[in-house]
């Protein structure tokens, strides 16, 4: 019998309300349907309480490159949902100025990391894939039989933050020159717990490790760069981004992104010129309460950030003007 992998949606309520907060201005004299995208369909959590919730005419366009969550997406029978088999790097794709929501939930879901055939997770023996995508691309297997030392470290180095990443890639290589490389998720983690000595207490050796190489085998960060990037074209003036993230490499590019389109930059060179417009509103940042991580601690990272796109075309008319 096949084992069910449940999945708890993080932010539910908050992310959705968020999201469907008010009808872009772009909308409100139009008869133009709404489109909403959820970026991360992942078990659907998100998407379905966006249907039942978003107006009657309006539309949602959900992305997602783990096979299991298109098989999840076909449960979905509502004709106003459409599902593309695509991370979210896609949706500068989508028309310009189409979309009046977007949601953005970063991270693994819990069926993936409770999948021991995914590899994702240190707990369960299984084959060190990692990959969102199982139907393409490397597994970390196949990447750690041939990478080489220096670049090993610095996978774990900038994606794990883990100060032990040169003993750590050391370890690796000289266990595939002894006796082939690592093929599953168990000969990993005790490999690492064998090289690093010390950790903070309650988290285990290899934590830090396994997270630096999802990141990097699935290019989560540059992925995440690109689709921030293309939110910016798609979304409609007063359309809504938000972004939930569950570790600090992934807030801090959010953050940083929201902030650096959030404010006017003048040229000082040119101190007549119109300045070049914000692009963003930063609407803010919410944490699960102390109920939601106590029912569900996978929840105890999660950072949302919420911003609204501005009207940018018509602040330089005015200025011009």
């Amino acid at each position: 019998m096949e084992n069910a992998w449940t999945h708890t949606t993080v932010l539910l309520g908050e992310a959705v309300d968020a999201l469907l907060g008010q009808v872009p201005e772009a909308l409100a004299d139009s008869t133009a349907s709404p489109v909403y995208v959820d970026a991360t369909f992942g078990r659907g959590g998100h998407s379905r309480l966006i249907l039942s919730r978003m107006p009657s005419g309006a539309r949602l366009i959900a992305f997602d490159k783990d096979p299991d969550a298109l098989t999840e997406a076909a449960t979905i029978t509502d004709p106003r949902f459409a599902i593309r088999h695509q991370g979210f790097r896609h949706l500068g794709e989508l028309p310009q100025a189409s979309v009046a929501g977007l949601l953005l939930d970063l991270g693994i879901s819990s069926p993936q990391v409770d999948n021991p055939a995914r590899g994702f997770s240190f707990r369960f023996e299984g084959p060190l894939d990692m990959r969102m995508d199982t139907t393409r691309g490397t597994s970390v297997a196949q990447w750690l039989a041939h990478a080489e030392v220096d670049q090993i470290t610095e996978v774990i180095r900038e994606y794990g933050e883990e100060r032990f990443a040169g003993a750590i890639a050391k370890a690796i290589v000289a266990r595939r020159q002894a006796r082939g490389p690592l093929s599953t998720t168990t000969e990993l983690a005790q490999l690492v717990a064998d090289t690093v000595k010390t950790r903070e207490p309650g988290q285990n050796p290899a934590t830090r490790t396994f997270q630096a190489f999802r990141i990097f085998i699935n290019a989560e960060l540059e992925e995440l760069q690109q689709a921030l990037e293309g939110a910016l074209k798609v979304l409609q003036p007063g359309g809504r981004l938000v972004v939930i993230s569950f570790h600090s490499l992934e807030d801090r590019i959010v953050k940083q992104f929201i902030a650096q389109h959030a404010k006017e930059v003048y040229d000082r060179r040119a101190p007549f010129a119109a300045p070049q417009v914000m692009h963003l509103k930063a609407l803010g940042r919410i944490r699960p309460g102390t109920a939601e991580v106590a029912a569900n601690p996978r929840a105890r990272s999660a950072i949302m950030r919420v911003a609204e796109r501005t009207a940018a075309a018509l602040k330089v008319a005015a200025w011009c003007a």
